[in-house]
C-alpha cells in the first residue's frame, strides 16, 4: 500500500522508524528537539523518543560534527543536522579531516556510521549564506558517501539505508522540496546507496540531474516531447557512490547528454560526470556534452532575483533544442 506524503514527512518517518528499530540511533542538532527543527522535519520525535535520543545542541557546527564522529566511533549511530548545508564550511576540519578519513586512518579498527543531514538550495530568499548547493565541495572528502534524494520515496528509502551504513553519509535535502508530495509505501523499504534511477525514459537526449533539478528536467522533458524530442532523465541520487554504469547506459542509448545542477558550473559536480563520460563512452556521443547550471554568483537575497540564479525548465528546454540539432 502507498500513500501520498511530503518530502519532509518522508524524512521524518525514516528517522522515527530507525530510532525505534535501533537504540544506537540518535538525532542531534540545533532546535531539533521540542521545536521540531528549523524546517519542521524532526517534529514530534522529541515527544516520542525523549531528550536522550533527540538532542538540542549549541550553535557550533564544529562541535556537532565532531561530537557525531566521537559517538559513531564508540558504537552509536548519530544523525547530525546542520540547519543549512552552507554551514559545512564551519565544520570543515571535522568533516574532511575526521568524519571522512578516520576509518581509513585507523586501519578499519572502527567504523564511522553517521549521517550528516544538510538542507541545501535556494528557497524563499534565505540569501547567499543559506542557499547554496555545496555537494560538490565534499567530493574531495574521500570516505564519505554523498546522497541527494529528489522525491519523498527516495528521501525515505535512502535515509534509512544511510543510517544503517557503516560509512559516514552526507545527506543533502533541498529546502525547496520539503513540501513536495509523492507516493511512499506504508511498508518498510530501503534504497541501496549508489543506485541511479531513470525518472523518465527517452531516446534522443539524456538529461542527468539530481535534487530539485530533477523536477525541472522532467518539466523540460515534457515540453520537449510536445516538439517531438524524446528526453531521458537520469537521477544518480547522489555523487558517491556514483552509478557510472547507469550514466554510460543512458549516454550510449541517446548519444546526447545535458548535465544540470543548481550549483554554479565552475567547481560543480557536472564537471566530474562530464569527465566520466569522456573517459568511458566519448565515442558514443553525437554532440558535445552540455552543462546547464546555476549562474556564477552567490544566491541573491531577493526572492525575485533568486529565481534567475538557478536553471529554469525553459533554459533546459532551450539547451535540449540546441543539443538535438547536432
Amino acid at each position: 500500500m502507498t500513500r501520498v506524503i511530503s518530502y519532509a514527512r518522508a524524512i521524518n518517518e525514516a528517522l522515527a522508524e530507525e530510532l525505534a528499530r535501533d537504540e544506537r540511533v540518535f538525532v542531534m542538532g540545533q532546535d531539533v528537539g521540542a521545536f521540531g527543527g528549523a524546517f519542521g522535519v524532526t517534529r514530534k520525535l522529541f515527544d516520542r523518543f525523549g531528550p536522550d535520543r533527540v538532542i538540542d545542541t549549541p550553535i557550533s557546527e564544529m562541535f556537532l560534527v565532531g561530537g557525531g564522529v566521537g559517538a559513531a566511533i564508540t558504537g552509536l549511530r548519530p544523525v547530525v543536522e546542520l540547519q543549512y548545508a552552507d554551514f559545512l564550511w564551519n565544520a570543515g576540519d571535522e568533516i574532511v579531516g575526521k568524519m571522512a578519513k578516520w576509518r581509513y586512518m585507523h586501519g578499519g579498527l572502527f567504523t564511522v556510521p553517521m549521517v550528516l543531514r544538510l538542507p541545501e538550495g535556494a528557497a524563499g530568499g534565505a540569501g547567499p549564506e543559506h542557499s547554496s548547493c555545496p555537494e560538490a565541495a565534499l567530493l574531495p572528502a574521500l570516505g564519505t558517501h554523498i546522497v541527494i534524494p529528489s522525491t519523498p520515496y527516495d528521501a525515505k528509502g535512502l535515509l534509512k539505508s544511510a543510517i544503517r551504513d557503516d560509512n559516514p553519509v552526507a545527506f543533502f535535502e533541498h529546502k525547496g522540496m520539503y513540501g513536495l508530495k509523492g507516493e511512499v509505501p506504508e511498508e518498510e523499504y530501503t534504497i541501496p546507496l549508489g543506485q541511479a534511477d531513470v525518472k523518465r525514459e527517452g531516446h534522443d537526449i539524456s538529461v542527468i540531474a539530481w535534487g530539485r533539478m530533477v523536477h525541472r528536467a522532467l518539466e523540460a522533458a515534457e515540453l520537449a516531447a510536445a516538439e517531438g524530442i524524446s528526453v531521458e532523465v537520469l537521477d544518480p541520487r547522489g555523487l558517491r557512490p556514483l552509478d557510472t554504469e547507469a550514466i554510460v547506459r543512458t549516454v550510449e542509448k541517446t548519444g546526447r547528454v545535458i548535465i544540470t545542477h543548481e550549483a554554479g558550473r565552475t567547481g560543480g559536480a557536472g564537471a566530474e560526470i562530464s569527465a566520466v563520460i569522456a573517459e568511458t563512452c566519448v565515442t558514443s556521443l553525437e554532440a558535445p556534452i552540455r552543462r546547464i547550471c546555476g549562474i556564477e554568483t552567490p544566491i541573491p537575497q531577493s526572492v525575485h532575483l533568486e529565481q534567475f540564479a538557478i536553471p529554469s525548465a525553459e533554459e533546459l528546454l532551450a539547451g535540449i533544442r540546441d543539443v538535438a540539432s547536432f
